[in-house]
């Protein structure tokens, strides 16, 4: 957090004590009016304009004033704010999502299911050699714009709970703490006695392994996430790149737990697996106690987001959807923003009673 800048604190716009109204001192802790901000900010732009370019983020255009007031209102009505995020947010990092017009799919990707992980040797040497060859470039992402406004609002209280589809582990890098949905990749769980691994020991123990296979892998270039410079191959959304099956078919050993010698996976859910429950259930319960659901850059495509969505509507919670394209919801939620995150949130940070510098 910058403290050392001026810091402007910018009129309260209305003269009720609300819950929204926040004290010289939270305000004064959270300044980062600094150089180092506008220099992060400006990067930022140029990422997201790179991306644009690459069509990694999909097109849009910017959000109105109109927009801008309505998702203003939606927060001045809230109380208990439930955030549910989705890979469109991470997208402006340089992820890659799945469902967009130049998402994954659209190239015909079709992402590994848990069934074919369980059942085939081969399967799993190809997952894990492409994931560990995308690793170095995947943890290279920063959080953006969406992923630093919405921890301003969340240490600003203005967000009761947060979701995550994303594995990426980029809202926690921003200052976040919210519930994976779908897990996340930094870690490695045995499916036999379900003790876990640090992904990055994970890493150190495939290298060991395959020494000459994984020295190969690292003298080929990377670059930064939302570059060409990666083999040549495309980077997809849970960080693995697709690479020629040499690189993977023969000899390349993948490691077993060292505790009972089970099958390790990546702690996410994959398609065909279910949500555990614990996972599900805490979610259900905060998304039915909500008085206001907001969905921020998600398709609402997988079950697992989507009955949350409903849940909440059924429950007579405002709800709320920001995303570029369609979404599973659109039938009955009633805001309905079509719009970048990283455009619309920072924007919103700086109106009326929200009005508060960003937390770094």
């Amino acid at each position: 957090m910058s403290r050392g800048g001026n810091c402007s604190l910018l009129s309260i716009k209305r003269s009720r004590s609300s819950h929204l109204q926040f004290s010289v001192r939270q305000l004064l802790a959270s300044c980062c009016h600094s150089t180092s901000e506008v220099k992060q900010k400006n990067e930022s732009k140029s990422l997201v304009q790179f991306l644009r370019d690459k069509k990694i983020v999909p097109d849009s255009k910017p959000p109105n004033m109109i927009d801008l007031n309505r998702l203003y209102q939606f927060f001045d009505r809230s109380r208990k704010l439930m955030v549910l995020t989705g890979a469109g947010l991470s997208t402006e990092s340089g992820i890659p999502d799945y469902r967009s017009p130049n998402g994954a799919y659209s190239s015909g990707f079709k992402p590994i299911t848990h069934q074919e992980f369980v059942r085939s040797s081969r399967a799993r040497r190809r997952y894990w050699a492409r994931s560990y060859a995308g690793w170095r470039r995947f943890i290279a992402a920063q959080p953006s714009q969406g992923h630093i406004s919405l921890a301003t609002l969340e240490k600003a209280g203005r967000v009761n709970f947060m979701i995550t589809q994303n594995v990426d582990r980029l809202h926690h890098r921003a200052g976040s703490e919210p519930l994976e949905l779908h897990g996340t990749v930094y870690t490695v769980v045995c499916l036999n006695c379900a003790i876990s691994v640090d992904r990055n020991s994970f890493q150190d123990q495939v290298k060991a392994l395959n020494p000459k296979w994984a020295s190969a892998i690292e003298r080929l270039e990377h670059g930064a996430p939302g570059s060409d410079k990666n083999f040549g191959m495309q980077q997809r959304p849970d960080g693995d790149i697709e690479i020629d099956e040499k690189f993977w078919e023969q000899d390349f050993i993948i490691p077993d737990c060292h505790q009972c010698g089970g099958m390790l996976k990546p702690d996410v859910v994959f398609f065909g697996d279910n949500v555990p429950k614990d996972t599900a259930d805490k979610a259900m319960e905060a998304a039915k106690s909500s008085d206001a659901f907001l969905v921020l850059g998600s398709s609402l495509m997988t079950m697992s987001a989507f009955r949350l969505v409903r849940a909440a509507y059924e429950a007579k919670a405002d709800v709320a959807i920001v995303n570029i394209g369609e979404t599973r919801a659109d039938d009955f939620v009633p805001l309905k923003i079509n719009a970048r995150v990283g455009e619309i949130l920072p924007r919103l940070l700086q109106m009326g009673c929200l009005s508060i510098p960003c937390i770094s």
